[in-house]
């Protein structure tokens, strides 16, 4: 199996595009990257998604967009690993390997619009709008093709992709968090399980960072240097993720909310929420 940050995509060294269909309680929910372009379609399940500095929120319909070596984690909600609970998790992703077109990028003209993909290097996106419902569309057919018809249609894939700036939402920012060793990656993937497993309980930032064989301060460090925010900062995010979801899925209260993702202070809590999504979690149950 793969180890946690060079995870290797199980294909043949001569193929250019790689269709996979995972299905399962859980999506695989360690940290890892790889270094091939990623097209994932979640067609059920819903989680965190993390990738550098951007936490996030995945569900049902949502469409992403990775370049190559983004470490990157699609870690689903607590209740899909209970043993009774009857939950799914299925997605659709495409694979892309620039490497395995060798020269002909450079040399056909046809395909030089493709070496503009290596700026994408490092970064995440969500696919939005009509590119994502054309997307969406052209992924129902592409698990039964085979041969020049898939070829075919992993350029158009990636010629929607190509003219599709507006509809790209950039997520993380550039360049972070790339290339990162075994033994970093391994540590980040401790220090972010550790945050989701325990993101409703007190979280000390000494038990932080003894998850990560780190002195408090080199923590501090290490920390901002991947994520370019601080421990409380990105803490603070994953609760507040956690918070849209109860307000979105139950009818807890909002006070009932905030002590559950961790917080002891309401008003703190409305302050963060506010700060972090521009609204009130009031206005923002409204709206949901």
């Amino acid at each position: 199996m793969a180890k946690v940050i060079s995870f290797q995509v199980p294909k043949s060294q001569k193929e250019f595009v790689r269709y996979q269909e995972d299905s399962g309680k859980t999506f695989y929910d360690k940290l890892h990257q790889h270094p091939l372009f990623q097209l994932t379609y979640i067609m059920e399940g819903k989680g965190q998604f993390l990738s550098g500095d951007y936490v996030g929120r995945f569900s049902a319909g949502d469409l992403f967009f990775l370049g190559e070596n983004v470490p990157h984690v699609f870690r689903s909600d607590p209740e899909y690993f209970e043993e009774n609970i009857d939950l799914r998790s299925e997605g659709r992703t495409i694979f892309f390997d620039f490497d395995a077109l060798g020269r002909a990028i450079g040399d056909l003209e046809e395909l030089l619009p493709l070496q503009r993909f290596r700026e994408y290097a490092g970064l995440c996106f969500q696919v939005k709008g009509g590119t994502q419902e054309k997307i969406i569309e052209l992924l129902q057919v592409f698990g039964k093709s085979a041969g020049l018809k898939r070829f075919q249609l992993a350029i158009q894939l990636l010629s929607l992709l190509d003219g599709a700036k507006d509809d790209l939402l950039q997520l993380n920012q550039d360049g972070l968090f790339q290339g990162l060793s075994e033994k970093d990656g391994s540590r980040m993937n401790r220090v972010m399980q550790y945050l989701l497993d325990h993101r409703y309980q007190k979280i000390s930032l000494d038990d932080t960072a003894s998850v990560a064989n780190l002195s408090k301060e080199a923590f501090c460090r290490y920390f901002k240097l991947r994520t370019r925010k601080t421990f409380t900062q990105y803490l603070l995010q994953i609760r507040i993720n956690e918070a849209q979801k109860l307000l979105q899925e139950t009818d807890l209260g909002i006070s009932e909310i905030a002590f559950q993702v961790g917080f002891e202070n309401l008003s703190y809590f409305n302050r963060s929420f506010k700060k972090i999504t521009g609204l009130t979690p009031r206005d923002f149950k409204m709206l949901n």
